[in-house]
């Protein structure tokens, strides 16, 4: 018989949650290899073991974020209405997600780890979630909503005011909105019918 593995997907996991725990409440600087490691009650070598090094969990964070949005952006359910179903996948996959893993939003889109470098595995899932924007937006084009010659731009343009949103709203800087999401809801509808009217000038 082979020997068994030490250090399995639940102490991956636990050592995720800690990492994140940390870094949200602390910082990224707070999120050591010990610091983490002592968290979960296991040795920096389980640390090393997992992830190869503190950039290698750093990056696995930053992996979760995406797999996290891809799972809540699936989750979302699709009507026959393409503007619902593109601002709803904003406010209840990306907001949401956001919402509830600022420690990892702040590292891949704020970069709070100078530095950092993040390799093809995250490149990966970061596009797969990209992915999944484009396909909201095409069908917008496909449906007639907007027109295919501003297509283009347009996935850019949703993620560039969604992360802006984002940014705002975990800074606190949507606080003096009544209702932030409204003001998400209104941000987005009015970035489409802009690109809706494009077609008529």
């Amino acid at each position: 018989m082979g020997r068994p593995r030490q250090h399995d997907e639940s102490t991956r996991l636990a050592l995720l949650d800690a990492a994140e725990r940390l870094i949200e409440r602390d910082g990224p600087d707070a999120a050591s290899v010990r610091a983490v490691a002592e968290a979960v009650g296991t040795t920096t070598r389980a640390v090393y073991s997992v992830f190869g090094s503190k950039d290698g969990m750093l990056e696995a964070l930053a992996i979760r974020l995406f797999d996290v949005l891809i799972a809540a952006i699936d989750a979302c359910p699709r009507t026959d209405d393409p503007v619902d179903d593109l601002v709803e996948a904003s406010l209840n996959g990306f907001r949401r997600t956001v919402l509830e893993h600022p420690a990892l939003y702040s590292l891949v889109f704020l970069r709070v780890v100078p530095g950092l470098r993040l390799g093809d595995d995250f490149a990966a899932t970061a596009g797969a979630a990209f992915g999944r924007l484009e396909s909201l937006v095409e069908r917008l084009s496909t449906e007639g909503v907007i027109p295919k010659s501003v297509l283009p731009g347009a996935a850019l343009a949703v993620h560039a005011l969604t992360e802006g949103l984002a940014s705002m709203e975990i800074r606190g800087m949507l606080a003096a909105a009544d209702d932030p999401e409204t003001a998400w809801r209104t941000s987005l509808r009015s970035l489409l019918t802009g690109f809706a009217a494009a077609g008529n000038s």
